[in-house]
């Protein structure tokens, strides 16, 4: 009977710009799972039908991103369900995806530093949900003005951050001319109380006025100062050597004529 079947524990949400994962635990053996997605306003509708894994994708069944769900998951026989007898199930905590998805890395598009002025685009993470045409629904679009971008900014090899918002797509912010600067960007909602903070773009660097110095600093100073010792040395030592090699074959060849003359 079912009442002997082992319950899933340990069940989560995952997800990353609306694409949710649910996962649990154990690897089923000689039984199978089905997931149910429950909706406070919305009908269930079941995922993973008789699985053997402990993951299912249950995106495209939360496209009401501001609904609340939980999630059943059924451990049943291999043969299917029943519908006359109730199979155990475990029962999930309580996921809405607004307020709990994850906001993905922004993609930097360019960027460039001209005299005392840093300017970055970038783009908004997409979502696996589409529009009517095809193209996909960006968090920009779900969002709208929930969703701001900071910048943050530091010269390089300082360790001294500064940041700027906005909610537009691109930030234009004054620095120290011929000073190299370092940033990433990153999506924030200011209403959530948890996951505020999305992830952190990439972190590029500008290239103006970088030097050799700049670049590695006193160990490249210390071994151009070891060359520059060597190459003055052997321009002092190598002629003073050859002098000497010159002589000491000038005073060989006089020998041997010597040499010779009393033979």
């Amino acid at each position: 009977g079912y009442e002997d079947l082992p319950t899933a524990v340990n069940i989560t949400w995952s997800s990353i710009n609306f694409k949710t994962i649910l996962q649990w635990q154990p690897k089923p053996s000689g039984y199978l799972y089905t997931v149910e997605i429950h909706g406070q306003t919305s009908d269930m509708k079941r995922k993973c039908i008789l699985t053997s894994e402990t993951e299912c994708d249950v995106t495209d069944v939360l496209r009401n991103v501001k609904e609340t769900y939980t999630a059943h998951i059924l451990s049943v026989k291999p043969v299917g369900m029943d519908n006359f007898e109730e199979p155990p199930f475990a029962v999930s905590e309580k996921f809405t995806p607004y307020t709990q998805t994850v906001i993905g890395k922004p993609e930097i598009k360019d960027y460039s530093q001209k005299g005392s002025k840093l300017n970055v685009v970038f783009k908004d993470p997409l979502t696996p949900y589409m529009f009517s045409n095809g193209s996909f629904l960006s968090i920009q679009d779900i969002f709208q003005h929930d969703l701001e971008y900071k910048l943050y900014y530091w010269k390089d090899q300082s360790s001294g951050k500064k940041d700027v918002t906005t909610k537009s797509h691109n930030f234009e912010v004054s620095v120290d001319s011929g000073k190299n600067y370092c940033f990433y960007v990153q999506g924030i909602i200011p209403s959530r109380r948890e996951n505020r903070n999305g992830q952190e773009s990439v972190v590029l660097c500008t290239s103006v006025g970088r030097n050799i110095l700049d670049e590695y600093g006193t160990e490249v100073f210390i071994i151009l100062a070891v060359i520059a010792v060597v190459v003055i040395t052997l321009a002092i030592v190598l002629p003073v050597v050859l002098c000497k090699r010159k002589k000491a074959k000038k005073a060989r060849a006089v020998r041997e004529k010597e040499l010779l003359n009393g033979v």
